[in-house]
């Protein structure tokens, strides 16, 4: 029985990343910064664990506590929908801090036990954002971006052991509590008026493709299962579409 390791598992993609492997019999550890035992139905091969991606020692401890693990997804992270001029550079830090740093940290801890048993799966899920440019969310993008970088370098680091690594690329889904937790600074200046208004609308258009939670279990599934599976996944059918188009 393989054994998963989630980061930010109270809602949104993590906790639905969590339930598909628990329902296909995996060993489930759903990581968060404060573990709430009832977001998951009570199991035995479920561990809930404390876990803040931008604190090393938090990260040691629940590396440590999880023990051997099969996959990693670090799915932790937040947005923020700004102008670049009225971002403050705070919001600018604590994002990379957590979408990319994070990221990177918690990989390092987990990858000499994938190195020494020369297998594992490292699956980063990051942003359709990154595939094509997008106003109004320039440092989001960048963080994500990154992430995407770091990640394609590192599978080329691990073919030697076996380890796999793999993006998942979601977009836009009105089940998460992303858009409600994201920044947003200075999208009510007039200078922008017309530039916010066209960015988003098609985020409000109801015929528009959308993600679902489901799309992401399934593209992060594919991502850790089959080793035939490309570096970039596309998760729900906007993201597919962005996919298309930037090819």
């Amino acid at each position: 029985m393989k054994t998963i390791l989630i980061t930010g598992c109270s809602s949104g993609f993590g906790l639905e990343i969590a339930r598909h492997f628990l329902a296909r019999d995996w060993k489930v550890v759903a990581t968060m910064r404060t573990p709430q035992a009832d977001v998951l139905p009570p199991s035995d091969r479920l561990r809930l664990l404390a876990l803040d991606v931008t604190d090393p020692q938090s990260i040691r401890h629940a590396i440590e506590a999880a023990g051997p693990i099969d996959v990693l997804v670090n799915n932790a992270g937040y947005g923020a929908a700004s102008p670049v001029e009225f971002v403050p550079m705070a919001t600018v830090r604590e994002m990379f801090e957590t979408n990319t740093i994070g990221t990177i940290a918690v990989t390092q801890a987990v990858l000499p036990q994938f190195r020494e048993r020369r297998t594992g799966v490292v699956v980063n899920v990051t942003s359709s954002l990154t595939l094509k440019p997008m106003p109004l969310n320039a440092a989001y993008r960048a963080s994500k971006a990154a992430v995407n970088a770091f990640t394609e370098s590192l599978a080329l680091e691990l073919e030697a052991f076996g380890v796999r690594a793999r993006l998942v690329l979601p977009g836009s889904s009105p089940d998460t509590r992303f858009r409600q937790n994201a920044h947003r600074v200075g999208l009510d200046h007039e200078a922008y008026a017309d530039l916010v208004k066209k960015t988003f609308a098609p985020l409000l258009d109801a015929s528009a493709p959308i993600t679902r939670l489901q799309d992401v279990a399934e593209a992060v599934w594919r991502a850790a299962t089959d080793p035939s599976s490309p570096m970039r996944i596309p998760a729900g059918a906007d993201a597919e579409a962005w996919a298309a188009e930037a090819a």
